[in-house]
């Protein structure tokens, strides 16, 4: 098996009885910076849930974080889910409760029990994301950058290999997006954290140049063109 933190060999991705994208070989680094474009309907979203396991991967070999994701099974999904960190476009936070108690959620939720492990873990993360000052407030006090920041901070909480990014920048103006993505850049590059950032900005992906994989044709493209 490789190093890679993402390995696909010779994939299919199916949603339901149809092949979405056919023969798909893509190798992500540890480390590495990865943009993920095409139209809707080519099959960004299905990749995407393939490589966190909630499509199943039934042909080809394909390896995430060190799990094979052709073994996975309803009990070792979680454990998959606990090596990466997965960043909404529209957030997903817990409208009822603080920033804190919404980190604190997820830490429970996998496994994690001793209260001061979780107090220090939580002011570690949101450090990490400028929002220290923030832990108190609720989702609905916050700027829509500052909910998105907190969104990536529960995506660290497990120190995870790997982050997913499924349009981060969607929802936010161009001066907010500027922050999120510097912010990813820095966990990518001080943390040696693996991004995949699903997108269709492409003024983000000219300002900040990084390998590109395009769906389109029922395929993936490795560096293709973003505007062919």
């Amino acid at each position: 098996m490789s190093q890679a933190i993402i390995e696909l060999q010779n994939v299919n991705i199916y949603q339901g009885e149809s092949v979405v994208l056919r023969d798909v070989n893509i190798s992500v680094d540890k480390g590495e910076f990865v943009y993920l474009v095409g139209k809707t309907g080519t099959g960004k979203s299905s990749l995407l849930k393939t490589l966190y396991g909630d499509l199943q991967l039934t042909e080809g070999q394909g390896w995430v974080v060190g799990h094979n994701l052709k073994e996975l099974t309803w009990k070792t999904i979680p454990f998959l889910r606990r090596s990466l960190g997965v960043v909404f476009q529209d957030f997903q936070l817990l409208t009822d409760r603080s920033v804190k108690d919404n980190l604190k959620f997820v830490l429970k939720a996998t496994g994690w029990s001793d209260e001061q492990l979780m107090t220090d873990k939580i002011n570690d993360v949101l450090d990490k994301v400028n929002l220290k000052d923030k832990s108190n407030k609720m989702p609905y006090e916050l700027s829509g950058g500052e909910q998105q920041r907190v969104d990536i901070a529960r995506a660290l909480l497990n120190s995870p290999k790997l982050i997913l990014a499924d349009e981060p920048t969607g929802n936010l103006d161009p001066e907010t997006s500027d922050d999120i993505m510097q912010l990813l850049f820095h966990i990518c590059r001080d943390f040696n954290t693996s991004i995949v950032m699903a997108t269709h900005d492409y003024l983000v992906i000219n300002k900040y140049k990084a390998r590109t994989i395009k769906t389109e044709g029922g395929r993936v493209w490795d560096n293709a063109s973003i505007y062919s």
